[in-house]
């Protein structure tokens, strides 16, 4: 595995155990303020791991997008606008 791929995978491993933190969390009905915080963090992690996809992945993206059958660019920039609104 390339070593951008490695780090963006041990990122998402990372997001995965906080979710499972999260979930936990919401089980033993952990006050609210602490959900929140591990939740903005959460949050924060995957739109940090997003922004690191988007940096290592941009160009690959476009050409897979344009060599595809029935994607277009426009497919890509609705994409990339969908994942930009999430914050």
């Amino acid at each position: 595995m390339k070593e951008h791929r490695k780090k963006i995978y041990n990122r998402l491993r990372r997001i995965e155990g906080q979710i499972q933190g999260l979930q936990r969390m919401v089980e033993r009905e952990e006050p609210c303020v602490d959900i929140l915080i591990q939740l903005a963090a959460a949050t924060s992690a995957l739109k940090n791991t997003g922004n690191a996809i988007i940096q290592n992945y941009l160009m690959q993206c476009i050409d897979e997008t344009s060599e595809e059958p029935g994607n277009t660019l426009e497919d890509f920039q609705r994409a990339l606008t969908r994942y930009i609104g999430m914050s």
